[in-house]
């Protein structure tokens, strides 16, 4: 198939997004197929650029900022984000490329229209790979009211559902959300478990032997530092652990809350936590394979389902998870039901201090759970996998366009056959 993949994040940025595009991409392509990402760029200073990886044609499409500015200067550059890149693609040359599928990531949620005219020129289905349900976890979050700000995020997200012919969801307590009122038909909604492709321990910048916590027992987070991941209650919990000096804490990564959580570990003289900044993706199994458990934070306002990326990774890396998240999180019934870590859903970091003792102690007696991690990285969450869910969803849809085309076609033909002869004298 010919496919088109839309997203407004790419290598290089470093995102869990962007890489677990460039996994799908690559994977798709490994399975026979011909891939062409279009990717929002504002930081091109010409209209497009094409670059080519590991098979990949990426076109990179300017838009305005979007990234690292107040929220209404995003929301504003998101709405004409989709429309600077139909005006930028007219020129790259691609524009009367035909398509066999349209397959797009959400967030960001304002795509739908560069989505919707690719579809109609082709008159191919599409794919929505749909990471998170906005507006409704800023609710959750108290960070949004249900005012006009809300119904108007509202109308755009239910746009780009209605664009879709199928619907991937992260886990299956994200389906009972499209119940046929938010845009979408039900049976077209399917899960879509989050994927990261192989990686190698290629090494990495940060040595950790070689700083305070070395000789530690290492519990690492990796991955973003903002609003949505509650992270207090992992200082909380490194507080509560000081008298264990053979426990450290280890953060890598940025975001809105990353400058705050590192100023608040030295008020409170957590000499047990080390902060770094972002890394390279390629650099984070070098990262894992010096580490021995993977923290998740969600925060617990949060009432829809959500698999981070960085849970993929630590299962990739054979590390056990100690998660703080939402009450009645699919999450918690993986790790318990896999045996791959343990889960808090009370807020408490007294919890969470008890399960991460018990965590330790379990890695010492328990050789079989490294290997349970990776088992379920492979089976579960793999690249391969989530390619194949794509290419096979689309298939049907696209022989049935196709069909449906072919018979408004000869409809059409037996139509203008009759005028003719009605016309005939």
């Amino acid at each position: 198939m010919r496919l088109a993949l839309i997203s407004d994040v790419f290598p290089p940025l470093r995102s869990s997004g962007a890489v677990q595009l460039r996994d799908l991409s690559r994977e798709l392509v490994r399975q026979g197929h011909e891939v062409t990402v279009m990717v929002a760029s504002p930081e091109l200073e010409q209209d497009y650029r094409i670059d080519h990886l590991d098979g990949v044609k990426v076109l990179r499409l300017r838009t305005p900022q979007t990234k690292d500015v107040n929220y209404v200067r995003r929301t504003v550059g998101e709405f004409l984000m989709p429309f600077a890149m139909l005006r930028h693609l007219k020129k790259s040359g691609l524009a009367q490329q035909h398509w066999d599928g349209v397959v797009w990531y959400s967030p960001s949620i304002f795509l739908g229209p560069i989505v919707n005219a690719l579809k109609r020129a082709s008159k191919c289905p599409s794919y929505l790979i749909l990471r998170d349900i906005f507006p409704e976890w800023a609710v959750d979050m108290g960070l949004m009211r249900r005012g006009l700000p809300y119904w108007f995020f509202k109308a755009v997200a239910n746009y780009q559902y209605s664009v879709a012919n199928v619907i991937g969801v992260q886990t299956e307590g994200n389906l009972a959300y499209f119940d046929g009122t938010h845009g979408a038909v039900p049976g077209r909604v399917r899960v879509l478990h989050n994927w990261l492709a192989h990686a190698p321990n290629a090494g990495c910048t940060i040595t950790v032997a070689k700083t305070a916590l070395a000789g530690r027992k290492i519990f690492v987070y990796a991955g973003n530092m903002g609003i949505a991941q509650g992270m207090g209650i992992l200082l909380d919990l490194a507080a509560n652990l000081l008298h264990r000096t053979d426990i450290g804490f280890l953060f890598v990564g940025r975001g809105s809350d990353a400058e705050r959580l590192r100023d608040e570990s030295v008020v409170r003289g957590l000499d047990n936590v080390m902060f770094f900044d972002e890394i390279d993706p390629d650099e984070i199994p070098g990262l894992y394979a010096q580490c021995h458990v993977g923290l998740v934070a969600l925060d617990p306002r949060h009432k829809s389902h959500n698999i981070p990326g960085k849970f993929l990774s630590y299962m990739q890396s054979a590390l056990p998870v100690l998660a703080s998240i939402n009450p009645g999180n699919d999450l918690v019934k993986l790790i318990h039901d896999k045996k791959v870590g343990a889960a808090s859903t009370d807020n408490s970091s007294h919890s969470l201090e008890n399960m991460a003792i018990e965590l330790i102690s379990q890695l010492e007696r328990d050789a079989q759970m490294k290997d349970r991690c990776r088992l379920l990285a492979t089976e579960m969450f793999s690249a391969h996998a989530a390619a194949l869910n794509v290419t096979t969803s689309l298939e049907p849809e696209y022989e049935s366009t196709i069909a449906f085309s072919r018979s408004a076609e000869r409809s059409k033909q037996q139509g203008d056959r009759i005028s003719a002869k009605e016309a005939t004298p």
